[in-house]
């Protein structure tokens, strides 16, 4: 370890921040001269050399590990810059030195100053990059006001997700969709599974608001609609296991249009989980297994949020705090159909225009949610940066 290092972690115990350091930044922009900022990161670069030479580590530590390396390997370039830069002030104030060299230290210098730029936008990306899992979810898009306008939304934006996933290239299987009279659906469900999946569609749970002008408006008018998504970690087979036991399995025809296959083939799957009660269907797929597995990870995902949260009802609580109840003025987007224009209202949003792009689900709706994850990470970073000032205040009033 160089001692301009060494130095580096040991300022941290000397280092006295007060709460007032950390500024209430305005935008996702980090100050990297904020003294808060400073500490954490030597704080981070001690956790890290801690954690690296422990020859056994356990899960959380092999994680957090993991987690922080991204961020010290850019700090470390870092310092072994200035560390440079040092190197050329002290060789600069060396006597005898010819105009030569002292022009080769200037254009050396402005080399080094140039990369530290470069190196802290590198540092700001990764100490903001969203930290993402390969999971599943499972994903409920329901018509809220509105009635049939509601409805016919309700299955744009369920389009919308289907065809984004298929652009992320996550697995997506429909578990079920209850359709309204006019081609739009009350309620539309889906299984999600992927890298990034969990972060990226949490950011869609919510009040959604169309304002459009429907098909069937002789008046002209613009109506006002909202349609609520809920999404809700999907159980794993380690997470759960049910006793074939405790399943009561129905299969019948399905139901709607399908042709004939609908009228000759018990292909839908009807799942009863017998100690709570929950019944799960599916009748998308023409294959009954399909079907069948599709709807046991809806009933997992399902009996996981009530093992978790101890009784149904609190799955019900949980589509609450993300949808409310559907009204108009709870929405987290707006989608103008006469203004061409999609506006996230939550911070870290803004507004996007092209809105028929936006609904066919690929980059436009990627890079409005990577910017909400962006700025959930900034705020998640701001809050270990004021846990860290506090656990210092609180071990320099005890000493």
């Amino acid at each position: 370890m160089s001692f301009s290092r060494f130095t580096f972690m040991r300022s941290l115990y000397k280092l006295k921040v007060n709460i007032s350091c950390l500024r209430r930044y305005s935008s996702q922009n980090i100050n990297l001269s904020d003294p808060a900022i400073q500490a954490y990161l030597k704080y981070l670069m001690l956790e890290h050399d801690n954690l690296h030479v422990q020859s056994r580590r356990n899960p959380e530590e092999i994680r957090r590990l993991h987690q922080i390396k991204p961020i010290v390997t850019v700090l470390e370039q870092r310092i072994a810059l200035y560390d440079s830069i040092e190197s050329l002030k002290e060789l600069n104030k060396r006597d005898g030195q010819d105009e030569e060299i002292k022009e080769m230290v200037k254009e050396e210098a402005a080399i080094y100053l140039k990369r530290i730029k470069e190196i802290d936008g590198e540092l700001e990306s990764v100490l903001l990059e969203p930290k993402l899992t390969d999971g599943g979810i499972l994903l409920e898009v329901t018509a809220g006001a509105g009635g049939q306008e509601a409805m016919l939304f309700a299955r744009e934006l369920f389009d919308l997700y289907k065809a984004y996933c298929e652009y992320k290239d996550w697995q997506v299987d429909v578990a079920s969709i209850e359709k309204s009279d006019i081609g739009g659906i009350r309620k539309g469900s889906m299984l999600v599974a992927g890298y990034g999946a969990p972060e990226y569609m949490k950011v869609e749970s919510g009040v959604h608001r169309v304002q459009r002008i429907p098909a069937t408006e002789k008046g002209g008018r613009i109506h006002t609609s909202t349609v609520s998504v809920a999404v809700l970690p999907q159980a794993t087979d380690i997470e759960i296991n049910i006793a074939d036991r405790d399943l009561n399995i129905e299969t019948k025809r399905a139901s709607g249009a399908g042709g004939q296959h609908v009228n000759t083939t018990d292909s839908a799957v009807r799942i009863t989980h017998l100690p709570t009660g929950t019944v799960v269907e599916c009748q998308e797929g023409r294959s009954q297994i399909k079907n069948r597995e599709i709807a046991m990870q809806k009933l997992k995902t399902l009996l996981l949020q009530k093992q978790e949260e101890a009784q149904i009802s609190k799955i019900n609580k949980e589509r609450k705090l993300q949808i409310g109840s559907s009204n108009r003025n709870e929405k987290i987007r707006t989608y103008n159909y006469p203004q061409d224009r999609v506006t996230e209202h939550r911070e870290g949003g803004g507004t996007t225009h092209s809105l028929k792009t936006f609904m066919q689900g690929g980059e436009q709706l990627e890079t409005l949610q990577e910017s909400l994850l962006r700025h959930q990470q900034y705020q998640a970073l701001m809050a270990d940066i004021n846990e860290l000032i506090n656990k210092n205040k609180t071990e320099t009033a005890k000493s």
